[in-house]
């Protein structure tokens, strides 16, 4: 990980290319339910949340650590998020 900087705007384009990604399938699908892909964006916004609240946390006892498991924890989201959009 190069900088907290490029951790913020890699979670943010990710994240918001999953949203994206719902919303393109939402236009090429308009004839089925939406609420599995509105499911899909609300739990990408949450995620986004708790991660960017996380990576601002200033009381933390490793840095190096702490900012290690965000990135874990944001690939695991990500990777997760993508394959709910996969079985849509």
């Amino acid at each position: 990980m190069a900088s907290v900087k490029n951790l913020k705007k890699d979670i943010n384009y990710v994240l918001g290319d999953i949203i994206e990604e719902c919303y393109v399938w939402e236009l090429l699908n308009p004839r089925a339910d939406n609420k599995k892909a509105e499911a899909i964006i609300d739990e990408a916004i949450a995620s986004f949340d708790s991660l960017i609240a996380k990576v601002n946390a200033k009381k933390v006892e490793d840095n190096k650590a702490h900012y290690k498991a965000i990135n874990k924890e944001f690939e695991e989201t990500a990777n997760a998020l993508l394959a709910k959009i996969n079985s849509l």
